[in-house]
């Protein structure tokens, strides 16, 4: 069983603060990340969570990302808001032109945000969950680096490109779910490679394409799809969306752009806004509780919505006013600040 150590929801954010400025992000950057990192440890999301903070640490240090850009939103288009991250992380970013997109949804109905030159490396739901906070319907999606194979295949082309969408409701928190178009985040695969477990086979294959139970060997092979070719289709159109429709870098044109450094996907991210009332008008109230008719359905049978699980976790640590990490990992991560 891994031992873990329980720090305070004010002071995990602190510590990942201090650990991003003092290894030269920005305050404005070192916020915005520390924000992502710090709910996905407080909704047990580990793969998302403080981990990440090894990521940026390391991508900062090779001389890739620009901790201290300054993000450039454009008025593109009616409907379209561009975001040029200037080699800086997503994150910032999407704090920056959040406002612009959800403005333009609720005039049109419906409006784009194309994020460009940005490094990448956190969870979407915390973008479509703060737009449906907002009140508008989201979607986001991302590539990253070629890690995953086609369907049928064994050489990697895509990346494991997430897909996300989030549903404000009446009461409480919104519909979300966000979900990696291979079979698993390959986070997961590398919390498994640092704690020495095996993962299950049907995640990866070797460099051969055989399917491997060795974290290490799926990191050198290639990740898997999910749901056969539905999942290839899906990771084809993330690619498409997310990479030439908004003129940035596709899984594989980001990988060789790393050009063996190892740190986080360079490309682009889109985000697309639905404003409902523009949509059904005065009566988007009752088409709202048209939509919690289906999610009763859901619920009422005893399964379960995409997030329950992390809105649980989240009520957990916020009651408590702690989070739980890993005592290796928080000591790996307090060895990151520099005096």
């Amino acid at each position: 069983m891994t031992d873990t150590t329980s720090i305070s929801l004010d002071d995990a954010f602190a510590l990942s603060v201090s650990v991003l400025v003092s290894n030269g992000y920005s305050a404005d950057h070192a916020n915005a990340i520390a924000k992502v990192v710090c709910a996905g440890q407080r909704d047990e999301c580990h793969s998302h969570g403080l981990y990440r903070l090894l990521g940026c640490v390391r991508t900062i240090q090779m001389g890739k990302v620009d901790g201290t850009a300054v993000p450039e939103i454009i008025d593109h288009a009616a409907g379209i808001v561009r975001a040029d991250a200037r080699n800086g992380y997503s994150l910032l970013a999407f704090d920056a032109a959040r406002g612009m997109l959800v403005d333009k949804a609720r005039k049109s109905g419906i409006a784009a945000l194309a994020i460009n030159h940005c490094y990448h490396f956190s969870a979407l739901w915390p973008e479509v969950e703060a737009l449906a906070e907002d009140g508008v319907v989201a979607i986001a999606m991302t590539p990253s680096h070629n890690w995953v194979a086609p369907f049928g295949g064994r050489k990697p082309v895509f990346g494991t490109n997430p897909l996300a969408f989030a549903w404000p409701r009446p009461e409480g928190h919104p519909y979300v779910f966000d979900f990696a178009t291979s079979t698993v985040a390959r986070g997961e695969i590398e919390l498994h490679r640092g704690a020495g477990k095996a993962i299950p086979a049907d995640w990866a294959v070797d460099a051969d394409g055989a399917p491997t139970s060795s974290a290490e060997a799926a990191l050198a092979g290639a990740m898997t799809v999910f749901g056969g070719y539905k999942g290839s289709a899906l990771s084809t159109m993330i690619e498409l969306l997310a990479g030439p429709l908004i003129g940035d870098l596709s899984s594989m044109e980001s990988n060789a752009h790393d050009n063996g450094a190892g740190v986080a996907p360079y490309h682009g991210e889109l985000l697309l806004a639905f404003d409902p009332t523009a949509f059904t008008g005065s009566s988007a109230a009752a088409h709202a509780q048209r939509a919690e008719v289906i999610f009763d359905a859901i619920v009422d049978q005893g399964a379960r919505l995409p997030s329950q699980r992390r809105y649980a976790a989240r009520a957990r640590s916020l009651s408590r006013g702690m989070m739980d990490i890993p005592s290796a990992l928080l000591a790996e991560i307090r060895a990151l600040v520099k005096s």
